[in-house]
């Protein structure tokens, strides 16, 4: 019997469908403009809503990268409006590396499998789902909500957040808030669980490293090698301990951690040790992160190139980017060139507040006694885009996860995959917040 005919499908319910369908959609982006584009599915997801009696209004300012948005009408429209939000692209997938085909949109042993499992098609279904719900009970959100689905994320927004922020400003008119990935899941804390709520994000440096040398023949003695130069400044940056440091929210997170499994809140690595496979993405939000991703150098096996180029991606914690860089320059030395190719900013919102309590309040209804905890993710959003028109973004796809699964792993990694009853679970925690907020 092959997956496609699994009797797991039988009763798949309508999130892990619309999921499913998503994934289906092979909108790998490679970044520096390079992508197979999100039209399909955007035309996939504007077909959806107006299937709920919405007219999504599209804007494709680079052919094939499309993003679409709607305004749902709430009960109480002299509130301001909340932003719902996903992106369409993903990163890459080597299929050789995969169980399974990462496009198919797999259900086996509970789970959907393929590329946007987590990041973020699980999230875009449930936003489709939670608004469908509510629309075909002949009701209406609390609020005004606005719908939107994004291109280009996955290299930063600039072909997508970004130009829709400068050229469609009126999608987001009466907006103060939004929400979108990488927050409201669940992680174990010793024995215990707890989730993680996101309430900021570290900025995000894009650079290349650039050595130069002198070209020749591969057979000479010829200490001027490019190769080698780059080489040892990799190393060299790859391997620097950046110095822990804790910010508003990461003081929080590790203090409620330690309350919780015991663990001495003065070392915030043993304290992210008792979340599990969860730590090592927590220890991410504690310190700057500046790893290689890739090296180009060379043409022929016997030429010494006369340049070579590696690239890193740095995150730094909020409002450091400028001392990091200039750390940097010194560990890679002067003979180094350091070129930024991108770089936005860092966000850190307080932990309070109405909606704060709302996406508290809505995860506790349907897991009760289960602590939220805030937390400053290590990757980037969308929401740093809609930050420039004002409006302070969270981190809410809701997800109750099994204790043994490396859900923050699956982010951008191999055999990408989540549990069906947790997208079951999360839809409903989002819908019951998007009714009573």
């Amino acid at each position: 019997m092959s997956a496609s005919d699994s009797p797991e499908l039988a009763d798949l319910p309508e999130v892990a469908r619309v999921a499913r369908d998503l994934i289906r959609f092979d909108t790998t982006n490679f970044g520096e403009g390079r992508s197979h584009g999100e039209r399909d599915a955007a035309e996939y997801v504007g077909a959806y809503l107006e299937s709920l009696g919405l007219a999504p209004d599209y804007y494709e300012p680079i052919p094939r990268r499309t993003n679409l948005s709607v305004r749902v009408p709430g009960r109480d429209r002299d509130k301001p409006a909340l932003v719902l939000h996903g992106h369409l692209d993903v990163v890459p997938a080597v299929a050789d590396d995969w169980s399974v085909d990462p496009f198919g949109g797999v259900v086996k042993d509970g789970m959907l499998w393929g590329r946007g499992a987590v990041d973020m098609k699980d999230m875009d279904a449930m936003i489709l789902t939670s608004v469908a719900d509510i629309l075909r009970a002949g009701e209406q959100p609390a609020r005004d909500l606005i719908v939107t689905f994004f291109a280009d994320e996955e290299n930063g927004g600039v072909e997508g957040s970004q130009l829709v922020v400068r050229d469609r400003p009126e999608w987001f008119a009466g907006a103060t808030e939004a929400i979108s990935e990488v927050g409201g899941y669940s992680i174990p804390v010793g024995d215990r669980r707890a989730y993680l709520l996101q309430v900021g994000e570290k900025a995000l440096v894009w650079l290349r490293l650039r050595a130069r040398g002198t070209a020749g023949h591969g057979s000479r003695f010829h200490p001027d090698n490019a190769v080698t130069r780059l080489s040892e400044a990799v190393a060299a940056l790859g391997r620097s301990a950046w110095p822990l440091e804790l910010t508003a929210t990461t003081r929080q997170t590790v203090d409620g951690l330690a309350a919780l499994c015991g663990a001495d809140p003065a070392d915030p690595d043993a304290v992210a040790d008792a979340t599990g496979p969860a730590s090592g993405f927590l220890r991410s939000t504690f310190r700057t992160t500046a790893n290689p991703t890739g090296l180009v150098a060379g043409y022929k096996h016997n030429v010494i190139p006369d340049a070579a180029v590696a690239t890193i991606d740095v995150r730094t914690l909020p409002g450091q980017e400028e001392r990091v860089l200039a750390e940097i320059q010194r560990i890679v030395g002067d003979d180094i060139e350091v070129e930024i190719s991108h770089r936005d900013i860092g966000l850190e919102v307080p932990f309070r507040g109405e909606l704060v309590d709302a996406m508290v309040g809505a995860l506790q209804r349907h897991d009760p006694g289960v602590p939220v905890l805030p937390y400053l993710m290590g990757g980037g959003t969308d929401n740093k885009a809609l930050a420039e028109l004002g409006i302070a973004g969270y981190g809410f796809a809701p997800l109750r996860l099994p204790t043994d699964l490396d859900f923050t792993g699956m982010f951008h990694g191999v055999d990408e995959r989540v549990p069906i009853d947790a997208l079951v679970f999360g839809q409903r925690v989002l819908t019951d917040l998007i009714r009573t907020y």
